[in-house]
């Protein structure tokens, strides 16, 4: 299937099916997380279930029906197999499309490029046979979808994201979102079942202790991933010199002449980048950043990559 060419300031349910058929998305095996998380869906117990694990000497409470005789006589003492139960997943994909969202000098904004990413994510996870749901929040308020199996789950979430109020936003409307970022991650730590995966893609404008707290309760009931969007002009103003600024109805002039000003802002998303990555570190969430120039596509795959040279070595 041929994938139509993105928009840099619309989605279109088009394209995001197609992604489907994205390079790569059959990757991961033995239902590895998404391409890029560990811990896996097997968990442990004694008893009957879908994958052989091991045989090991019977111990009191095992199932006397998965007694394993021939390794029993072999060894002249009584063995009892274990098995893998494969549990299916749910997946949570929360995605930002607040006003700070629809935003780029270059390449996309950061909502198109987030809806790419979503849209990744969700197919890789169906092809492994998790259940998928989404947690779209905006300034309008939050829609939720709650995780299914096969294609409905995915198609649902994408349904969702394309007709999003957000995408009919007059364009010059102050970012008066109703609730801070911090009450949007309760609303989604109400909505996410214990065991999950979340994914959770966003700029995070607002992000404060209050953010922090919620997100460290949610990361103790579910797996977190935490995809930070951004454009260039946000990590660095350009060199110095007198620019313009559009977004095709009003112009904005900026200096950028003092150095002073530049090393600031410079410091300032740093610190911003730095503060996310410490929180993920802290809480061993993963934690991806991507730019608007970057190719979503790519930058799954290059996750991936580092990530199974990472378990490698371990």
């Amino acid at each position: 299937m041929n994938i139509p060419t993105p928009s840099p300031v619309q989605i279109n349910l088009q394209r995001l099916v197609a992604l489907r058929a994205a390079p790569g998305q059959g990757l991961p095996s033995q239902r590895q997380v998404l391409a890029v998380q560990s811990g896996g869906h097997l968990s442990r117990f004694h008893g009957r279930g879908m994958e052989f694990a091991e045989v090991r000497a019977y111990q009191p409470g095992d199932d006397v029906r998965s007694i394993d005789w021939r390794v029993t006589a072999r060894r002249g003492k009584v063995h009892t197999k274990l098995f893998h139960e494969e549990r299916e997943r749910p997946v949570l994909l929360a995605l930002d499309y607040r006003r700070p969202m629809f935003f780029a000098t270059r390449g996309r904004f950061k909502s198109v490029l987030a809806s790419e990413l979503t849209a990744l994510l969700a197919w890789r996870a169906q092809a492994q046979g998790d259940r998928v749901g989404g947690f779209i929040f905006s300034d309008e308020g939050q829609i939720e979808s709650r995780p299914a199996g096969g294609r409905r789950g995915v198609l649902r979430l994408l349904q969702q994201m394309v007709t999003n109020p957000a995408w009919q936003r007059p364009p010059h409307l102050p970012f008066e979102p109703q609730q801070r970022l911090a009450k949007t991650i309760q609303g989604l730590r109400r909505v996410t079942r214990p065991g999950s995966l979340v994914l959770l893609l966003s700029d995070f404008n607002q992000w404060d202790d209050e953010v922090e707290k919620q997100l460290a309760q949610l990361a103790r009931q579910a797996q977190l991933a935490l995809y930070f969007v951004y454009d260039s002009l946000e990590a660095e103003l350009p060199r110095a010199g007198s620019y313009r600024l559009s977004d095709g109805d009003t112009d904005l002039a900026i200096a950028t002449d003092q150095e002073s000003l530049r090393n600031n802002y410079r410091a300032h998303f740093a610190a911003h980048q730095e503060r996310i990555e410490s929180f993920c570190k802290r809480y061993r969430c993963q934690f991806y950043a991507i730019s608007t120039v970057q190719d979503p596509q790519q930058m799954l795959q290059a996750a991936m990559t580092t990530r199974g040279q990472q378990h490698a070595t371990h």
